[in-house]
């Protein structure tokens, strides 16, 4: 590319952040989620997940701009409200948190995770890995980590972008990063997390994992890797392949967005390998419902089936676990 070619796409990129993406002067419409079709959805599913780029997810999101909406109204709409959707403040008083690193030989190294269980337990917990999405230990996880500890486990939340620096504060840039580490190492990384809490002074030794989007691709790996795991809770997860089914000893409870279509097209081969198999799972489809319905900082969140399923999974835990 010439120096000049470099200076025309500079300038284009400067004027679409000018007029695309920064906020208009006074207050922005608040937005309906029945006002955004379902296409701006799926839209921001590929650009969550590398499929497009900032740019073309902007340009493409123009065509939707209509009817009042603004393109700078949708995207803030569609962004991730960390602040405002806490659930569990990270200094709550009836939780002891804790950043801690533990050892990961096979994977990133020395890995960093919040840890997190109830103040006044004074009997050993059973453990949940809590696993994060495609861009690192987020607010969202953080806080998804501070809720089970507040249902009655001992939690750990790793972030596997700690060989990188760990999650630099905002999503762009985590999902950059993680595009960076191997896939595999990152599961030696969970893997480690496991053997780590199993072996806590605090734990009982029983632990299971949830995990969302590509944590519902770890929870599923690590039921074929660890068979002396318990229990495991994928979030609209990749499937493995049919040939790892039988190593899976775990019990499953799985849950799937309706209208992710993306991930729930390998769903039907994958249960079949289940039952094949004679494998302990409960599968759930959420009507009406996203990918990424279970994460309460972007509209994909649907608090029914978001509360419903978490219902299900702490439900699933005290069962298997204790």
């Amino acid at each position: 590319m010439t120096f000049f070619n470099h200076l025309v796409t500079d300038y284009f990129n400067c004027i679409l952040a000018i007029n695309c993406i920064s906020k208009p002067k006074g207050k922005m419409k608040k937005l309906n989620k029945k006002e955004v079709k379902q296409e701006v959805f799926d839209l921001y599913d590929q650009y969550a997940h590398s499929k497009i780029d900032r740019r073309a997810f902007v340009e493409q999101l123009s065509m939707y701009a209509v009817g009042g909406l603004t393109v700078a109204s949708l995207l803030d709409y569609l962004m991730p409200k960390y602040a405002s959707t806490l659930q569990v403040p990270a200094n709550d008083p009836r939780l002891n948190s804790e950043y801690i690193h533990y050892d990961s030989p096979q994977g990133g190294g020395s890995i960093k995770g919040l840890l997190s269980r109830s103040a006044e337990n004074t009997e050993k917990l059973p453990g949940i890995i809590v696993v994060h999405e495609n861009r690192g230990l987020n607010p969202y996880i953080e806080d998804v980590t501070r809720r089970a500890g507040l249902a009655g486990f001992i939690t750990l939340g790793p972030d596997a972008l700690t060989p990188l620096g760990g999650y630099p504060g905002n999503d762009d840039d985590g999902r950059t990063l993680q595009r960076q580490r191997d896939k595999q190492e990152m599961l030696e990384d969970f893997i480690a997390a496991y053997h780590y809490l199993k072996e806590h002074p605090e734990c009982n030794g029983k632990v299971g994992v949830v995990g969302f989007c590509f944590g519902g691709w770890i929870s599923n790996m690590m039921a074929v890797r660890l068979p002396e795991m318990l229990a495991a809770v994928p979030f609209y997860g990749s499937q493995p392949d049919a040939e790892e089914v039988p190593k899976i000893e775990a019990a499953l409870l799985l849950h799937f967005g309706e209208l992710d279509e993306r991930v729930n097209a390998g769903w039907p081969a994958y249960e079949a390998a289940l039952k094949e198999h004679g494998k302990t799972y409960t599968g759930y489809i959420y009507p009406g419902a996203n990918h990424g319905f279970h994460n309460d900082t972007t509209p994909r969140y649907d608090k029914a089936a978001a509360e419903l399923a978490w219902t299900r999974t702490i439900d699933f835990f005290r069962e298997h676990l204790q």
